[in-house]
């Protein structure tokens, strides 16, 4: 095991990240979050592969690999902190005031900041959403830092696990561990554990009323699901697998991922193999427009072409007008609004039991 440590010795080890979201469950999770509550400095944290990374204090200067990992900070209310973003969110994407405090973060990139760039920013954390660890060298997506770059230009490199390492699990996932472990992991890095505590209870309180409401249904009887990314485009359908968090969030709100068995986090298939699933019901997986009536045009867009489409039009849950009105981000990016979502399908699903 390669062993990454600044500042001390001695340190606190959020270790349950590693297993959070592949068999791990709530114990390991409630393990970590336990001791992120009492622990202080120093804190580590381990990547993909367990190599640690060990803080002697609070970071300063963050740089985030995308708008997952800056949402994060923004809720744990360390986004002070945050100097620069790739992939940032759109305006309007985010609520509330962490809109407003996105929008002030640079912007670094739109997609994949630049090696040069992000090394030259005068971060003290990266916080990397994307790494394929093992394939692509020391880093994330693109032309990535080697750890050696990143330890010569004085940053630290940490991953989210919820995303960078989802699709090298070992099994599918179906819960949101992984997600809370990623909250308390940076909860104890950035200082803000209560905060983080607060997070992960919020979520697990509305997760556990959604489980809750359909344990009762057989999973032979809970409804086919199908979650249609329109914005990725729709002469290919890009669906989601089993390694996606999207494939966690239907699955709590009592439902079957239709590409569950398709290992992985995301894949292109055909029409022909939505049409041979037959779903229940679809998600229209449209990108947050920014406002509540561009996000509504674009839902309806999303139905229409499902509705005129001869290849769609004749499936159940087209047929049925079974459409579920909840946008991509907060499906296919981990974070806090993963158990919202978790609740709002739940309710779709299952009327009269959920919410």
């Amino acid at each position: 095991m390669r062993v990454r440590v600044w500042g001390g010795t001695a340190a606190l080890v959020l270790g349950g990240l590693l297993t959070a979201g592949y068999g791990g469950g709530k114990d390991t999770a409630d393990e970590s979050a336990g001791k992120a509550v009492s622990g202080g400095y120093p804190v580590s944290v381990t990547d993909c592969k367990g190599a640690r990374t060990t803080f002697s204090a609070a970071p300063k200067r963050i740089v985030t690999s995308n708008a997952s990992s800056l949402e994060l900070l923004l809720r744990l209310g360390a986004g002070d902190g945050v100097i620069g973003t790739g992939f940032p969110p759109g305006k309007g994407t985010l609520p509330g005031d962490l809109d407003a405090k996105a929008q002030r973060v640079e912007v670094l990139s739109k997609s994949v900041i630049p090696k040069e760039k992000l090394l030259g920013s005068g971060a003290d954390l990266y916080i990397d959403t994307f790494a394929s660890m093992g394939s692509m060298g020391g880093g994330g997506m693109g032309d990535a830092p080697t750890e050696e770059e990143f330890k010569a230009a004085g940053i630290k490199h940490i991953y989210l696990k919820s995303t960078a390492c989802a699709a090298q699990g070992k099994g599918p996932v179906t819960d949101l561990s992984a997600v809370e472990a990623d909250v308390t992991s940076l909860g104890a890095v950035t200082g803000t554990r209560a905060k983080a505590a607060e997070l992960v209870a919020g979520m697990r309180q509305k997760v556990d009323a959604a489980r809750k409401a359909v344990r009762g249904t057989a999973e032979s009887a809970r409804p086919t699901y199908f979650f249609f990314d329109y914005d990725a485009g729709t002469k290919q359908p890009t669906v989601t697998c089993n390694r996606q968090i999207a494939n966690a969030v239907i699955t709590l709100a009592g439902a079957r991922n239709v590409f569950a068995d398709c290992d992985g986090d995301f894949k292109q298939v055909g029409w022909e193999d939505v049409i041979a699933k037959n779903p229940d019901w679809i998600q229209l997986g449209v990108r947050n427009r920014g406002s509540e009536a561009a996000n509504a045009k674009a839902f309806d867009e999303a139905e229409q072409w499902l509705r005129s489409n001869p290849a769609t039009k004749g499936l159940k849950a087209v047929r049925e007008g079974h459409f579920v009105r909840v946008g991509s981000e907060r499906t296919t990016i981990a974070g806090v609004e993963n158990a919202d979502t978790v609740e709002e399908i739940a309710r779709a699903l299952h009327p009269g039991k959920a919410g």
